[in-house]
């Protein structure tokens, strides 16, 4: 998740550190906390002679820099923080505005390790070759990943190109080949269901989601719709001012979401006043992340009605420092709270009316009880 703040971006997840100071000290080979006894600048250099002493290929050094930089930041223990190279950070970027080539899946590293696909692009080569969300993605191109945004930029590519990912599904591994495709994500859906009730699916937040939205909104007010149902399932998140812009349609002058530092510093994420009339229902499933939790919990504690099941539970918020060489340090810094200050990360956002979809039935079980409240 994104949030955009004039000279640097603010995204979904924990420690600031320079950049110019912590290459500086990894070049050097010396990576140490203040109070702390181990060097590692003699232990690097015992590894490095042991490489060159025995390692049978041939090696290009500013790889193995590059891995240091890499598991410095794993060294956290925070799967959201990371270091990107210059070509990974581009990657990642690109996927922000909606627009890239890839195979259109977003994923998140779930409370066992596994990296699970949260949502996949409609017409994408992801959905034509069969992926859908909770499958897990073991290996790209027979590479296994411990860093989910290097998978991501591993899976992303040249259009026309081909990529094999191994995936666990449906109870056993199976190999999917798929030809990269550009993705132009259409983020916002609508149309006009049965008792004119008006339904808008929110795919994921990106650029242009919050005018979009209104604009699906404005031709469902034009409908003189009774009712209005906001599907915010499969949704893994995206910017959160798009999200802000969202929630403004629904909440009067107020506090959408609260963000909290390590020392219990706060700031708002606020709506302006005005709001439509139209009774509204929110879904939600538990592939439902980060922007579509701070939707939904400003909303539910609102008074709104939230169907579905309990949400993923990323509620942290990170910031890129771009390096002077076009790499760039995701860093978690704060985190998320609702309206009324509950905390989202790991616990995820609770439907006020629970109801799980049944997958061996073609009726849309959360959908209908949504228009049964409207009714």
């Amino acid at each position: 998740m994104q949030i955009k703040k004039r000279n640097f971006i603010m995204i979904l997840v924990g420690v600031f550190f320079a950049g110019a100071v912590l290459m500086g000290a990894v070049c050097a080979g010396m990576m140490h906390s203040p109070g702390t006894a181990i060097k590692y600048d003699d232990k690097l250099s015992k590894i490095k002679g042991y490489i060159d002493t025995y390692y049978l290929n041939d090696y290009e050094e500013q790889d193995l820099v590059e891995g240091a930089y890499e598991g410095y930041v794993a060294g956290l223990g925070d799967p959201y923080s990371s270091y990107m190279t210059k070509e990974a950070y581009d990657s990642w970027m690109a996927s922000a505005t909606g627009n890239y080539s890839g195979v259109g899946i977003t994923f998140s590293e779930n409370e066992d390790g596994a990296f699970e696909v949260i949502s996949v692009n409609p017409g994408s080569p992801a959905e034509k070759a069969g992926v859908v969300p909770k499958d897990l993605i073991l290996t790209v191109d027979d590479q296994a990943y411990t860093d989910s945004d290097v998978m991501a930029s591993a899976i992303r590519g040249e259009k026309g190109t081909e990529v094999t990912l191994l995936m666990y599904h449906d109870g056993k591994e199976k190999e999917v080949r798929m030809i990269r495709d550009e993705i132009k994500l259409e983020s916002v859906t609508w149309e006009m269901l049965e008792d004119n009730i008006g339904y808008i699916k929110i795919s994921s937040f990106v650029d242009n989601t919050g005018d979009d939205f209104n604009n699906a909104l404005d031709n469902v007010e034009k409908k003189n719709a009774d009712g209005l149902i906001v599907d915010l399932r499969n949704n893994g998140g995206g910017l959160v001012d798009e999200c802000v812009k969202v929630a403004d349609e629904f909440l009067d002058q107020g506090v959408v979401c609260y963000v909290e530092d390590k020392n219990g510093k706060t700031e708002t994420y606020d709506a302006a006043d005005g709001k439509t009339s139209i009774p509204t229902v929110v879904l939600i499933n538990e592939s439902s992340a980060s922007a579509s939790e701070i939707l939904a919990g400003a909303l539910k504690d609102n008074g709104f009605d939230i169907v579905g099941t309990k949400s993923f539970g990323k509620g942290v918020i990170q910031t890129t420092l771009e390096m002077d060489d076009g790499s760039a340090l995701k860093l978690t810094i704060m985190q998320y709270l609702s309206p009324d200050k509950h905390v989202i990360h790991e616990k995820g956002i609770k439907p006020t009316v629970k109801v799980k979809d049944k997958e061996k039935t073609k009726e849309d079980e959360q959908l209908e009880k949504a228009k049964d409240i409207l009714e």
